[in-house]
């Protein structure tokens, strides 16, 4: 009788540790195919989310998380059904329900600071200026998981946004709107200089224009103020896009517009910007949305040098910076900055300034020369990165565009 309790017993123990073999072997399965498409879908967390892991809950593989993005999740569990893997769906594909539909916004405050976590205290990972519409994928009570033009996902605070459903935002889109051109400024209570402000403003800001009334545009902002801005300090975007012609001389001077700004980490904005955001700052005001960070702008645009050779470089060319790859470490790329001719490029390091490649000049940048990596150029170039405005319409409809001109 004992003998057929052992044998009983040991087959118990033989199909439980036979069910765990095959639950740890499903479980590695999945794990790899996780990290399979993730690369392939999300190489840069950064612009791409896929939250995705899985565990063994009793006896069955859960796979869980949350991704922007249908298709790499579908690309998922077409490879767990071809491995025929048995598991439980538990992802959530954003945007989250309770959006209620409105997954639009519109950056409504000068400059929103945009953080790595739904929490002030957060790194700020990079800033969006007024007018910018994003996409909503969550929200907490006090905060919303956005993603900007250039595709950079961050937290945005309630009070930097004003939310909208397909329908609002479709209509924002279809309205003329008006583009702030200087780097600092303000917007007035009535079409006067002397009137009460009623916001700042800052180079590249967007607002919807309602009518002009003698030197000044009457505008709205995203929530529904009104204010006044001078035609001096800024020009209908319609008619501003139109006319942009992304140029060397075009590109220097707006550069060296924003001389002296301060350097701040996660900056992209005339109050503050990091070495990419500078660059990506003075693109976006020749109509080119680019990538946010340097480790992804040099990814963009033609290879002009690698050698050191500044002869072949033209004014507006991008240097970068870091720490190139060996043989046990890979490359790092870690600064940025514009070509501006005569041996000298400008930067944001300590504050915006111009620096030379000259050994004999008195600007002389030893620091950058050592770590220089290579240039790209951006201009009259196409690239997946590159967006240009004129052909994207990320601020007005295609039709509205036609009205308007």
């Amino acid at each position: 009788m004992n003998f057929y309790k052992y044998i009983l017993a040991f087959l118990m123990f033989a199909a439980i540790a036979c069910n765990e073999q095959r639950s740890g072997n499903n479980l590695q399965v999945a794990e790899d195919h996780i990290e399979e498409v993730r690369s392939k879908f999300a190489p840069d967390k950064r612009i791409a989310l896929f939250n995705i892991d899985s565990e063994i809950r009793e006896g069955k593989l859960i796979v869980r998380g949350e991704t922007n993005m249908a298709h790499a999740k579908d690309s998922l569990f077409s490879k767990l059904d071809s491995a025929e893997i048995e598991y439980i769906d538990s992802i959530q594909v954003l945007p989250a329900s309770n959006l209620n539909d409105s997954i639009y916004g519109i950056i409504d405050v000068s400059v929103a600071n945009l953080r790595g976590e739904a929490k002030h205290s957060a790194e700020l990972v990079t800033q969006a200026t007024l007018g910018t519409p994003v996409d909503i994928w969550k929200r907490t009570d006090e905060w919303y998981y956005i993603q900007t033009p250039d595709g950079y996902l961050s937290w945005v605070d309630h009070g930097g946004i004003t939310t909208m459903n397909k329908y609002e935002f479709e209509k924002w889109k279809s309205s003329e709107k008006i583009i702030f051109q200087k780097p600092f400024g303000q917007s007035f209570k009535d079409a006067s200089l002397d009137s009460k402000p009623v916001t700042d403003l800052v180079a590249g800001a967007i607002l919807e224009m309602e009518a002009e009334k003698g030197n000044f545009y009457k505008v709205r902002y995203p929530d529904g103020r009104a204010a006044f801005i001078s035609k001096d300090d800024s020009a209908v975007y319609s008619q501003w896009l139109s006319a942009l012609k992304a140029s060397e001389e075009n590109l220097m001077g707006t550069a060296e517009k924003l001389m002296g700004v301060p350097y701040l980490w996660g900056g992209t904005s005339a109050k503050g910007v990091d070495c990419s955001g500078f660059t990506k700052t003075i693109f976006f005001m020749n109509g080119m949305v680019i990538p946010r960070d340097a480790s992804q702008q040099i990814r963009e645009g033609k290879l002009i040098d690698s050698t050191g050779k500044f002869e072949k470089l033209a004014v507006g060319d991008l240097l970068f910076f870091g720490r190139p790859a060996t043989d046990s470490t890979s490359e790092r790329v870690v600064h940025v900055g514009m070509w501006l001719g005569n041996n000298e490029f400008i930067h944001s390091s300590g504050d915006v300034h111009i620096s030379s490649m000259d050994s004999t000049a008195e600007n002389f940048d030893d620091f950058n020369k050592n770590r220089y990596l290579r240039t790209k150029r951006y201009l009259d170039q196409k690239s997946e990165g590159l967006t240009y405005l004129k052909s994207e319409n990320i601020y007005m409809t295609e039709e509205a565009d036609t009205l308007y001109n």
